[in-house]
């Protein structure tokens, strides 16, 4: 019979798996929920939501977006506390991953801010020239240095953890913060297209999922990054044009 702690051993070495299905659950969880109308029914007619509805419904879309391409950085995490046998001055990763959806949450609520005032809680703006201007500054965006700033620490991990690491609990939740904001940094503009093509359009927000993973991923993908920042541009300008 073993005892406990060598099954807490044996937990500890295999936290990386444990992480990896929490994660790609909480992921499948809000794509689930994205699918499902983000709990807004039929549209939301034409009451307008509560606050809170619409700051969960963005948060979840958000981790359902992101998540996917965050999961290289927070596996690393959980790789270096195996590395130092998971000792106390490492915090677990779940602290890390906090730290990263809370500034997620800070970005939702500020969206749902945004949704209220601009859009009366409706899923989509519906004046062309505040269209074209997202669109716009989208584009040029995508294709600005403050961008490739931030997709370059995205894609490198392992150089983001060493530069930044620091001891214990704080640590891991200031580092989860400083990655939430470099993400936030490179696809802020991008999620607010949603405002354009609708808040919950779910072939939308699966395409913008595509390209942030991408942009993130794979070795190339800052070259879809700019040649999306071409085509927003372009879009903006046929529809400031009325096209």
């Amino acid at each position: 019979m073993s005892s406990a702690p060598d099954f807490t051993s044996r937990l500890l070495r295999r936290e990386r798996l444990i992480v990896l299905v929490g994660v790609a659950l909480l992921a499948v969880l809000s794509w689930w929920f994205v699918a499902a109308g983000g709990g807004m029914a039929d549209g939301m007619g034409a009451a307008a939501p509560p606050f809170c509805a619409l700051v969960l419904m963005w948060w979840l879309m958000m981790m359902a977006m992101m998540l996917p391409s965050a999961i290289p950085a927070i596996l690393l995490y959980a790789r270096v506390r195996q590395a130092w046998n998971n000792g106390p001055a490492i915090a677990q990763s779940w602290i890390f991953l906090c730290g990263y959806v809370a500034v997620w949450l800070l970005f939702s609520i500020g969206a749902a801010l945004a949704q209220r005032l601009s859009m009366g809680g409706l899923m989509a703006l519906d004046n062309r020239y505040a269209k074209a201007a997202l669109l716009i500054a989208a584009g040029a965006y995508q294709l600005s240095p403050l961008k490739s700033a931030c997709v370059s620490v995205c894609r490198s991990p392992a150089q983001f953890i060493s530069r930044h690491w620091r001891p214990g609990w704080d640590g891991a939740i200031r580092l989860g913060l400083m990655h939430g904001i470099y993400c936030v940094g490179c696809c802020w503009l991008l999620m607010a297209l949603l405002f354009v093509v609708g808040v919950m359009n779910l072939l939308w927000v699966v395409a913008l999922t595509a390209v942030v993973t991408i942009e993130k991923l794979v070795r190339n993908g800052a070259l879809l990054g700019r040649a999306a920042g071409i085509g927003l541009l372009a879009w903006g300008a046929l529809k400031l044009a009325g096209h």
